[in-house]
């Protein structure tokens, strides 16, 4: 459910802002846009948000500029700690992820995240947007910003091209982490009563826009 990636996530915690704004050669294309793609996302969250993944509190912060009351989970206790920086007490941030976490008491109209869904296997997403199918009442949302792939032949083509280019540290984490498809997202989301849009926001990263009907 991510928790593997915990630990990497305490030590990326110190440099992670740096990486987002483009100082790492490697994952520069993964973040082209960075400051568009956070915008995009949270210009299409309703008013009350429940955030999962806050990291250093980049998004949270975006959210609560548009005026959004927001909940934010988040397994790493540094990167909490982090946001807590950044955000004071303008947000609420708890441990938990995608599939455990502590449930608002207020009504949520738009779950996000950024960077962080393809923790996940495809099981576990399917389960994931299932939890939050409950959740979400009709017209609820689902908005996700993350690197996934239209098909496995682009997948695999990108592999390449980072093996090509000797970005060994990408290429190692496209084979390592979970990253899905247009094809299995699309079917998980409407198994569970969503209809989806999909939007390339740079070379590796879509966003999700899921609708409860």
């Amino acid at each position: 459910m991510g928790r593997e990636f915990v630990e990497l996530f305490e030590d990326w915690a110190h440099s992670y802002d740096s990486t987002v704004v483009g100082h790492d050669e490697e994952y520069k294309e993964v973040f082209s846009g960075y400051s568009a793609i956070l915008e995009a996302v949270a210009s299409k969250s309703g008013k009350s948000v429940l955030e999962f993944g806050v990291g250093t509190g980049n998004l949270t912060a975006e959210l609560l500029k548009k005026g959004k009351q927001v909940y934010g989970i988040e397994p790493s206790k540094t990167m909490r700690e982090k946001a807590a920086e950044k955000l004071g007490n303008k947000a609420q941030i708890s441990d938990g992820d995608f599939l455990t976490f502590p449930v608002p008491e207020g009504e949520i109209d738009t779950v996000v995240s950024t960077y962080a869904f393809h923790h996940l296997t495809d099981e576990e997403k399917e389960k994931a947007v299932g939890i939050y199918a409950r959740l979400l009442g009709k017209g609820g949302k689902i908005v996700f910003a993350d690197t996934m792939f239209e098909d496995q032949e682009v997948y695999e083509a990108m592999i390449e091209k980072a093996k090509k280019q000797h970005y060994l540290n990408l290429a190692a984490d496209l084979e390592t982490e979970y990253y899905t498809t247009h094809s299995v997202m699309r079917g998980i989301l409407e198994k569970h009563s969503f209809t989806a849009d999909f939007t390339q926001l740079n070379e590796f990263v879509w966003l999700i826009e899921a609708i409860k009907k």
